[in-house]
């Protein structure tokens, strides 16, 4: 019960703030190179540059949304096996009376 407070309360809150807290870092990013690339006098460095940033910002992007979609699955899991333990002592109850 205390994994799925916990679950619930703090770890799939966080890692909705932290996808949403990247969102506006991507934005910020994709200024920057947009930015970047319009000054830049050499712009097949700033297009590597580019790259770059948008190669990280997707393992960012896809580590979070993998952390919290694991959360997620686990919070299910705990919810079915908590229904799997009602429907045993609601079917054991109406044998018993």
């Amino acid at each position: 019960m205390a994994e799925l407070q916990m679950l619930l309360e703090e770890e799939i809150p966080a890692g909705r703030g932290a996808l949403l807290d990247s969102f506006t870092n991507l934005e910020r990013v994709a200024e920057y190179c947009e930015s970047n690339y319009v000054q830049s006098p050499d712009k097949y460095a700033a297009l590597e540059e580019t790259k770059n940033y948008t190669t990280q910002s997707l393992a960012s992007v896809a580590y979070l949304i993998n952390t919290l979609a694991n959360n997620v699955l686990q919070m299910l899991d705990i919810q079915a096996s908590q229904l799997r333990r009602m429907e045993s002592s609601i079917n054991h109850i109406s044998q018993v009376t």
